[in-house]
């Protein structure tokens, strides 16, 4: 299985790329027409302080729901009240605070919950980590062992998972291993400060051998939001020669049979449906 969709879908100016009306409150309606994937993050922000959690609305995921298609396949990020370790920071200056729920089985359960008319619609959950100092986590084999345990108390008929890791160092032989041993999926990340997915890919592809998940970001969020000032139509930085590499190791999962979802950013070249366009070419 391939499917490539977009990390969101709620954007007027893709009017004329993906969807024909800019007035539509159904853009996901359309969109899973021409589709059979989306990214959701909105449900990622909701931790806030001092410690207040927002989980997903029922209702509306109901309606995310009826504006699909029965095969459409939903990749959700899992809530940050879940995955901090800690509050974020204001200033530098202040207090580093440990979040009361991170890892909460307690609380993964409600936020199942919260989006259980999605339950056979959901293709991956993703649990995306920061970028963690020795403050927050000591080492590897800490966070290993703290999903490990957090993991092993879930209901075992859960959608597939993923995990999303923000440290470079954690990239290596018994990070995958540890994937591999609880079948949950990698999740590269291509931008920011981390290495190519390319290169980690052909590092330890032994240990990818059911499902995976390819996010593609930019480098620089806040250098393409000004250049494109929110009109998300067009390439603006192009990025051929990552894309080339990318669909090749596209292809190595498909020889090797691996389920595969490319969720791209409009980050990445500055429009994701036409980026998608060039990945389906090549491919």
């Amino acid at each position: 299985m391939l499917r490539l969709g977009t990390c969101s879908w709620k954007y007027d100016s893709w009017v004329g790329l993906v969807y024909s009306d800019s007035k539509s409150k159904h853009y996901l309606n359309e969109y899973s027409g021409k589709f059979d994937t989306v990214e959701i993050d909105q449900w990622f922000w909701s931790l806030f302080p001092p410690a207040k959690v927002k989980l997903p609305n029922k209702n509306l995921a109901e309606e995310y729901k009826n504006s699909v298609p029965e095969d459409f396949l939903f990749t959700v990020k899992v809530p940050n009240s879940i995955t901090l370790t800690h509050f974020y920071k204001n200033s530098k200056e202040d207090e580093l605070k440990p979040n009361p729920f991170f890892l909460s089985v307690d609380l993964f359960k409600e936020f199942l919950n919260s989006i259980t008319t999605l339950k056979n619609q959901i293709g991956c959950l993703i649990f995306q980590f920061e970028y963690l100092n020795k403050q927050k986590m000591k080492s590897l084999l800490e966070f290993q062992f703290k999903f490990a345990e957090f993991y092993k108390q879930l209901d075992k008929k859960i959608p597939p998972a993923g995990i999303e890791i923000r440290n470079p160092n954690y990239l290596n032989e018994k990070y995958f291993s540890f994937l591999a041993e609880l079948k949950i999926a990698p999740v590269f990340l291509e931008g920011y400060y981390m290495p190519p997915i390319t290169e980690v890919y052909n590092k330890f592809k032994k240990y990818i051998n059911q499902l995976a998940v390819i996010r593609l970001h930019g480098t620089d969020r806040k250098g393409i939001e000004k250049i494109a000032n929110d009109n998300w139509n067009q390439i603006y930085i192009n990025r051929d020669k990552e894309i080339s590499s990318i669909v090749k190791m596209i292809k190595g999962l498909q020889n090797n049979e691996v389920d595969l979802f490319v969720n791209v950013n409009n980050h990445f070249e500055g429009s994701a449906p036409l980026t998608i366009e060039k990945i389906k070419k090549l491919i």
